[in-house]
């Protein structure tokens, strides 16, 4: 474009301007004589032309005036609406320009777990386990100890990862049970013998098994159990008299859906596995074989025969037989009349062998 163009064109938007000014002033002074200044806006707006707005037409001012009159006001915030305040976000967020992420809400407690109340368990509760090939699960506690009715503690040692429910059902046995069995003998309940409890591995950990209930963390080994006064009494121990264990079996039989001893499976000879499987019709496995006692002497040599007892009847063998017949004395006698006679007659005299022709006459 030349300058002449140039010229021209500022000639023509100067004359615009003036014109469009002229308009807004007498507008301006008519809405103030006839005292409607509501209407300021409408007129201001008809009286510019529509390329003003491109060109940029008037001060900042009057334009910046003229925007904010006719944008409306956002609406009042109801009373019912949730709170707009935000937690300060992380100085690591905003030094990485990182958006703020809210935390989650902690899961509601499970009815086991508001049940299971520090009067009953020390038991507190542990994150959620999700392991590989479904090791791990939800509800989860860390049993440290049992709590008596009579607010003494049973220990568990070591410690126990449970499922709330299997913890709640140790619990109930200690202190309805095993506690009172301690009171009949005269001493208390101190400590719990835990081998095994939460164990990612097959059943027996044999590779390749079905998963265990201790993967499921809904198992615990108990090997024996502590009283006050110091005693240890092993569940599968022989010296132990059969009635309290044969208590002990029962007990725990009614307690839990599966309970493996001695005599099971070759895999439980030391120690009694206890669980909650839940199976079809409520089916339970109690497998405990309750041994005798072993005798302090073992009866190395057999027992003397009674006096009264029948003689006893051996068997000849045929060979024997043979040698002790009394015939065996001919054949000596026979032998020496042999020699007898040999002695008597004279050699014969051996002549040697002719040798036979053949008769080739003719």
């Amino acid at each position: 474009m030349n300058s002449s163009a140039q010229n021209a064109s500022r000639k023509w938007a100067y004359s615009a301007f003036r014109r469009t000014e002229a308009a807004m002033v007498t507008a301006v002074a008519m809405a103030l004589l006839l005292g409607m200044p509501g209407d300021l806006a409408m007129a201001e707006k008809a009286s510019r032309a529509p390329w003003d707005d491109l060109l940029k037409v008037g001060s900042p001012r009057e334009r910046g005036t003229a925007r904010h009159a006719t944008v409306p006001l956002p609406k009042p915030r109801p009373a019912e609406a949730p709170s707009a305040e935000r937690d300060e976000p992380d100085k690591e967020e905003q030094a990485n320009g990182k958006p703020e992420k809210a935390a989650p809400a902690p899961p509601e407690p499970s009815a086991c777990r508001l049940a299971l109340t520090e009067a009953i368990a020390i038991a507190p509760s542990i994150p959620d386990i999700k392991g590989e090939g479904g090791c791990g699960g939800e509800d989860l506690v860390r049993l440290e100890a049992i709590v008596l009715p009579d607010k003494r503690r049973v220990s568990v040692k070591p410690a126990a990862i449970l499922r709330c429910k299997m913890a709640s059902a140790l619990a109930e046995w200690i202190r309805g049970d095993i506690a009172p069995l301690a009171e009949r003998l005269g001493s208390t309940v101190s400590d719990l013998d835990n081998f095994d409890s939460f164990e990612c591995r097959g059943r027996n950990r044999i590779v390749g098994a079905k998963l265990s209930e201790h993967g499921r963390a809904n198992a615990l080994d108990v090997r024996a159990i502590k009283f006050a006064d110091g005693s240890l009494v092993s569940l599968t121990d022989r010296t132990v008299p059969r009635g309290i264990r044969e208590s002990v079996l029962r007990s725990a039989c009614t307690r839990f859906s599966t309970v493996l001893g001695p005599g099971s499976d070759g895999y439980h000879e030391d120690h009694i596995h206890l669980d909650l499987t839940e199976r079809r019709s409520n089916y339970r496995i109690c497998q405990w074989d309750v041994w005798d006692a072993m005798p302090q002497k073992p009866p190395f040599l057999p027992a003397e025969r009674p006096d009264e007892a029948p003689p006893r009847e051996i068997a000849a063998k045929p060979d024997d037989a043979g040698q002790n017949a009394k015939p065996d004395a001919e054949p000596e006698a026979g032998k020496a009349n042999l020699e007898t006679t040999e002695e008597a007659e004279p050699p014969k005299e051996e002549k040697p062998e002719k040798k036979k022709r053949r008769q080739n006459r003719r």
